[in-house]
């Protein structure tokens, strides 16, 4: 009796679609069979997903890339500014290296080799914050040390001990004063 029921069943895989049975959406593959639709289909989805692993892919070697070059970014940062350092190295190196120097040798050498200092931190952009006395304190920018009776306004500076730094807009290291009470 099963068997009689399967025959009177059609195979849906096997079966075309009438168009006038179809409904009237337009679409093209209504005359299609099922099995061809459903090959399509597969195709599609195959394509599809070729396409994602593709893209899955790139977008994998695109982060991996981006982080090898922040990587080098940071392992090479201080090449320029150490590129500008060598030639005060040298300077010293050759002020150590005189056989008799005398104090205008030495002075002159140090001038110079200041010089080429302050040329390197300009290049790297480190800048010096350096106050004066009566300049209001700035906690951002410098560091109080101590608090003393002055005749100035309370909260000036009245003397520098160490100058500060800042490389660009960051503080590398504050300016050591003191500061009237």
């Amino acid at each position: 009796m099963q068997e009689e029921q399967k025959k009177d069943v059609p195979d849906p895989l096997s079966e075309t679609i009438n168009l006038s049975e179809a409904p009237a959406n337009g679409a093209p593959e209504a005359s299609l069979s099922l099995a061809e639709q459903l090959a399509a289909t597969e195709a599609k989805v195959a394509e599809m997903q070729d396409a994602f692993l593709r893209a899955k892919a790139d977008t994998e070697n695109l982060r991996r890339r981006a982080q090898e070059d922040i990587a080098k970014a940071h392992k090479f940062a201080i090449e320029n500014f150490a590129e500008s350092l060598v030639p005060v190295k040298d300077s010293l190196e050759m002020a150590l290296k005189l056989e008799i120097p005398t104090v205008e040798s030495l002075k002159e050498g140090v001038e110079m080799t200041l010089r080429q200092l302050s040329a390197a931190f300009e290049k790297g952009k480190l800048v010096e914050i350096s106050p004066l006395p009566g300049d209001k304190l700035d906690p951002m920018r410098h560091q109080a040390i101590s608090m003393v009776a002055a005749e100035q306004a309370a909260n000036t500076i009245v003397s520098v001990l160490q100058k500060g730094y800042m490389i660009s807009d960051r503080l590398l290291r504050p300016a050591l004063v003191t500061v009237a009470q």
